[in-house]
């Protein structure tokens, strides 16, 4: 047992280390200043306006995620299903030493309902899993109409189905108590990421950033690939990261690039906050 926490502080120490220096790289490659001048002159009701759309495509990945679970005869009203998905997202984004967010969640499913930690670590995964498949589908759709050379980039749309129908198989093969929904599933997943694509425009609008917006957007969903990866703290580093190269290669404003990571970080962050209040008040949740 002493073995383990020691290595969950590892584990943290690691993560804020890797943020930490991912921050310092990005940081001492742009203007701190330019950043400053942006945040301060950015027009906030438009970022208001990127925080409504943020909050409405974590309550459809929310609705999503139920679906997982009452495929596995778990009946949890929506209300109680999103305050459970705030207080997630709580723990992941500030607690990434602890407890994590999708575990939690099995451990109130499972003490609740009495179902199998098994079935319900299968209903998280493929939610996580079918929110990177719908993000590769709309790389694809996008990476058609970004300008770049490639000798097979009129063909990259075929990619979509192959993956999907893949995924489906899979599905049917190993998690067999969820192929009834993994087109119902997909579906919810692509209106998730089109409203924090949407989100990510007023940003950029709120920046005054009128232009290029497919590259930046093109940026910003494979910022959201790279932000999944559990390096970093709540993907803080990992996103100004990838934010900063792929600014580089597709000639973007560095300093607005860094600074739209930076606000959806923030906007991310606001939202999370909110399920501190389920963490005090644990009747909300039983």
């Amino acid at each position: 047992m002493k073995k383990i926490k020691i290595n969950k502080y590892i584990k943290l120490f690691l993560k804020i280390a890797i943020s930490f220096l991912a921050l310092y790289f990005v940081f001492s490659k742009i203007s701190l200043k330019e950043i400053t001048s942006l945040l301060s002159q950015s027009y906030v009701p438009y970022i208001l306006v990127a925080l409504i759309f943020f909050i409405v495509s974590k309550l459809i990945a929310a609705l999503r995620l139920n679906h997982f679970f009452r495929n596995i005869n778990i009946d949890l009203p929506e209300m109680k299903n999103i305050r459970l998905y705030l207080l997630g997202m709580f723990y992941n984004l500030f607690l990434p030493g602890g407890v994590g967010g999708d575990g939690y969640k099995i451990y109130i499913l499972n003490r609740q309902s009495g179902a199998k930690v098994g079935k319900l670590f299968q209903a998280v995964l493929l939610d996580r899993v079918i929110g990177i498949l719908a993000l590769f589908c709309l790389l694809v759709i996008f990476s058609y109409f970004i300008p770049y050379a490639a000798v097979y980039k009129y063909f990259t749309w075929l990619s979509i189905p192959l993956v999907v129908i893949t995924f489906f198989l899979v599905v049917r093969r190993f998690f067999s108590d969820f192929t009834s929904i993994v087109f119902r599933t997909l579906f919810y997943s692509v209106f998730v990421q089109g409203f924090q694509l949407v989100s990510a425009i007023f940003i950029l609008l709120s920046l005054g950033v009128h232009e290029q917006f497919l590259q930046y957007l093109f940026i910003f969903m494979v910022s959201s690939v790279v932000a999944a990866l559990p390096f970093t703290i709540g993907g803080l580093g990992a996103r100004e990261l990838t934010f900063l190269y792929g600014a580089e290669l597709m000639n973007l404003n560095m300093d607005a690039s860094v600074t739209l990571s930076l606000v959806f970080y923030l906007i991310t962050a606001v939202v999370s906050l909110s399920g501190v209040y389920y963490s005090f008040n644990s009747r909300s949740i039983e």
